[in-house]
């Protein structure tokens, strides 16, 4: 019997919507997570996010909001798949250069 929890999909408007919540409307992260439907530590998360967390050592991490970071996984897949066609054109060309050659 397979106990696999599926991970609810949230639009990035949603968790921008979410953080402001808590940031401007000056929800708490439990009153935001009853009042949406989602859990705790997603809407903690969101907010960190959006706020840009500071670390346990104290200084600054680099953390990215909620847009950019969508944005970069949606760039690194896009680099995947333009690395994998320029594999398959290099084969192709060596095919073709032997083959002609």
């Amino acid at each position: 019997m397979d106990n696999k929890v599926k991970q609810a999909k949230y639009s990035l408007e949603f968790k921008q919507d979410a953080a402001k919540l808590v940031m401007e409307k000056k929800y708490t992260c439990q009153q935001a997570a009853d009042s949406l439907g989602g859990s705790l530590s997603a809407i903690r998360r969101w907010v960190s996010a959006e706020k840009g967390a500071i670390s346990a050592t104290g200084s600054e991490q680099t953390n990215l909001g909620l847009a950019e970071r969508e944005e970069l996984i949606r760039l690194r897949r896009e680099r995947n798949n333009l690395l994998m066609e320029r594999e398959i054109l290099k084969k192709s060309a060596v095919f073709f250069a032997k083959e002609n050659g």
